[in-house]
């Protein structure tokens, strides 16, 4: 099988974790150990988030200079090559030494009139104290929104509308290379209005589980496989009723409401791609991929399935 893997942000740096490079490394390993076995089996991409890791850049960028702080376009290029090479390298270590691995920068195209540059919600760096996001709200003019108990960033999240290094994407998998790309859903990016195809960054963050639905669909993938700390797509999540769902087919999940900046967007892709290619997603834990890839664990999502079943 042709399968697509997206690492989420809080897969890669755990929530509560110091964002360190340690813990970035030891997180790397640990996605590298799951996905490593499945490599001689299958033509695997992989993809990741990058939320906490483009905050924590945002800030020391601030710290050094707040009126020429870097653009998030240029800290997601930078967050694919520091992760892409975490999860190389990695990889590279537990994989027969003659096994191809590339880690692609990956430009991504979004509109100028989405919607979503009116209304934040991409969480993005740590989370804070309300004090002290509140301070930070008044120095640096940042919009921030409640997550659990804490506060964190958010900035647009726009929809991918191409993925522009999508061809040597496919050249590298013909010669049966894993391949790391479209970290953090894409270096978001823009053609300047009455200019002739004059492409520019843009700021804001693109999700990345919309994106590897996209990668996936021009990947003609067999399964996209979304892996975050989370073992399966729950109901009443932190509450005596929570129940984990196993198998579903798209239109069994429209009956349910997810967060709009977790859950939600991963549904959203999971079922889309679902829909549109007759294929399979799955949504799970990043221990779990090869049972995600069995469809043994995790929450399945496909067309096909007869009843919407429960864990």
């Amino acid at each position: 099988m042709r399968i697509v893997i997206a690492l989420g942000g809080n897969a890669l740096l755990r929530r509560g974790e110091p964002m360190t490079a340690d813990a970035q490394r030891r997180n790397a390993r640990i996605a590298a150990q799951a996905i490593a076995p499945l490599a001689a089996e299958h033509q695997i991409v992989i993809t990741h988030g990058n939320g906490p890791q483009v905050g924590l850049l945002a800030l020391q960028g601030a710290a050094y200079k707040p009126e020429e702080a870097y653009p998030l376009d240029v800290l997601g290029a930078e967050t694919e090559g520091m992760i892409g090479y975490m999860l190389e390298q990695e990889l590279g270590n537990l994989l027969p030494f003659e096994q191809p691995l590339a880690t692609l920068l990956t430009m991504v195209e979004v509109d100028a009139a989405d919607p979503a540059f009116e209304n934040p919600t991409k969480f993005v760096g740590p989370v804070y104290e309300q004090v002290e996001a509140d301070r930070i709200r008044t120095e640096k003019g940042w919009v921030f929104k409640q997550d659990g108990e804490k506060w964190r960033r958010v900035v647009a999240s726009p929809a991918p509308k191409r993925i522009f290094e999508i061809r040597p994407v496919r050249w590298l998998l013909e010669q049966s290379t894993i391949v790391i790309c479209a970290g953090g859903g894409g270096i978001p990016t823009m053609y300047e209005k009455g200019a002739e195809r004059k492409l520019t960054g843009v700021e804001a963050v693109i999700d990345k589980d919309l994106c590897s639905e996209l990668l996936a669909r021009e990947l003609y993938a067999d399964l996209l496989v979304m892996a975050t700390d989370a073992d399966a797509v729950c109901i009443d999540w932190g509450k005596p009723s929570q129940k984990a769902i196993h198998l579903a087919r798209p239109d069994d999940l429209n009956q349910f409401s997810f967060p709009a900046g977790s859950m939600g967007p991963k549904v959203e892709a999971a079922c889309h791609f679902a829909r549109s290619s007759g294929k399979t997603a799955a949504i799970g834990s990043l221990a779990d991929i090869a049972g995600m890839v069995r469809a043994e664990r995790g929450t399945i999502i496909h067309d096909g399935f007869a009843r919407l079943t429960w864990h």
